[in-house]
């Protein structure tokens, strides 16, 4: 039999990203648990804040990197060495090392393409974000200048509505999930 978890979200909108960091430090330090932070802007510490892990999307630049030399040196291989090799400027066609420093700048090129456009999708389907994807923003004053932090209620609601007040919060809003 499924159970119907009601969760209740306690939304508090600010006008400062300074005052945001400080809000989320205030709330954290309590116990609270913090589901969402939304800004105009990237805030410094705002991670650290929330106690957010690292990213591991340096791993994965690297590794699409990898590949991204791995398909340039079969590219040139294939194409220059074995399908057609050409004689250019009087270089020989009989080997890949000998022709090596031609093919550097596709080497270069294909290592940057591969991670640059693979990063973007990885970042594209890790955040759940894709075109035409409908907005997940619960407030659109966000995308302009305040900030939202979104709260989940454990325990009493006027001691965290207070909190957030007493944090430097301009509008509080309750919703149910």
């Amino acid at each position: 039999m499924a159970t119907n978890h009601n969760t209740t979200i306690i939304s508090a909108l600010f006008d400062d990203d300074d005052v945001l960091l400080k809000g989320v430090k205030d709330v954290k330090a309590k116990g609270y648990n913090i589901n969402e932070v939304y800004s105009p802007f990237p805030v410094h510490g705002l991670d650290h804040a929330l106690g957010l892990k690292g990213t591991r999307i340096a791993i994965a630049a690297f590794m699409y990197g990898c590949l991204g030399l791995t398909t340039a040196i079969s590219l040139t291989y294939g194409m220059m060495i074995v399908d057609w090799p050409m004689n250019i400027g009087g270089k020989p066609s009989f080997s890949w090392g000998e022709n090596l420093p031609a093919f550097i700048p596709i080497m270069f090129e294909l290592t940057v393409f591969f991670a640059a456009h693979l990063m973007v999708w990885t970042f594209f389907i890790r955040n759940d974000i894709y075109p035409g994807r409908k907005a997940q923003n619960p407030d659109p004053r966000t995308t302009d200048d305040k900030f939202l932090m979104e709260v989940e209620l454990k325990g009493e609601k006027e001691e965290l509505m207070s909190l957030l007040r007493d944090s430097g919060a301009i509008e509080i809003s309750e919703t149910h999930n």
